[in-house]
């Protein structure tokens, strides 16, 4: 398999472990449209690629992803076709990873948010630091979660508690997110690569089919959910990132203002 055409992304193959590396850290990891796309194919190519038993998620940097990259959503903001495009990719992203049948670990080594939290949660595993931050803000900029948030967040933590975050766009510490069920395990920031290392290469050193279709038996259900509700969150998403509301908030963002949302 040939990785050398992501642009935005860094993968390295060692002994049947596969690294994907956001590879943003000047922007945090912020999703930009090439990066967008890059994550659109990279857990099918992935899934295809025979010498590959694990993968590892992580983000180059201080941050595992900060969302949406600001000047790429203003550009794209109004623009129907790009919105529809964008609301596809997120579609694959998922879909994907829920279909992947080889285990996946996040290594979240710091803040992981909106878009770059949902690709946390869709892991296995989500192995994060004490400073790793998780939040799904979409609200606080006029959208709603349709990249995965209001799939993930109520099967993980329960729909009360998914509700208080989502609708509300507030940020968890590692800790609270480790107490509630959100993540797997918090290891301190000098202990996390050897910690989550050993993770991959007992499951790489494990009976592989069973470790792949026990992992598929538990999605099956996750699946049947996931579909009935990623077609509407993703059509209620499309239909905001075409509201005005969304752009003041991106406006105020860039101006580190809090947004004055007009209702439309």
């Amino acid at each position: 398999m040939d990785y050398k055409k992501y642009k935005d992304l860094t993968v390295k193959k060692a002994d049947r472990i596969l690294t994907i590396t956001l590879n943003r850290p000047d922007d945090l990891n912020a999703v930009s449209e090439d990066l967008h796309n890059d994550l659109s194919t990279i857990f099918i190519d992935t899934e295809f690629d025979d010498d590959v038993d694990v993968v590892i998620l992580t983000g180059a940097g201080k941050a595992f992803c900060a969302g949406g990259d600001l000047k790429w959503l203003l550009r794209v903001h109004g623009n129907p076709v790009e919105t529809a495009y964008t609301i596809n990719h997120d579609r694959k992203v998922q879909n994907a990873m829920l279909d992947m049948e080889k285990p996946i670990i996040a290594k979240v080594n710091g803040p992981a948010i909106g878009l770059g939290c949902s690709l946390a949660l869709f892991c296995d595993f989500i192995y994060a630091t004490p400073r790793s931050k998780f939040a799904d803000p979409h609200v606080s900029v006029g959208l709603v979660a349709g990249d995965g948030g209001c799939v993930i967040w109520p099967q993980l933590i329960g729909y009360a508690r998914a509700k208080k975050y989502l609708l509300t766009g507030a940020q968890i510490g590692a800790k609270e997110a480790l107490d509630i069920g959100l993540i797997t395990e918090v290891i301190e920031e000098d202990k996390i690569n050897e910690e989550v290392q050993a993770l991959a290469e007992r499951l790489r050193d494990g009976a592989k089919y069973s470790i792949r279709w026990t992992k598929t038996s538990i999605n099956a259900g996750l699946k049947i959910m996931a579909n009935s509700i990623i077609d509407r969150a993703a059509a209620f998403e499309n239909i905001t990132q075409l509201m005005e509301d969304h752009k003041i908030a991106l406006e105020a963002f860039a101006k580190k203002e809090q947004p004055k949302f007009k209702q439309k």
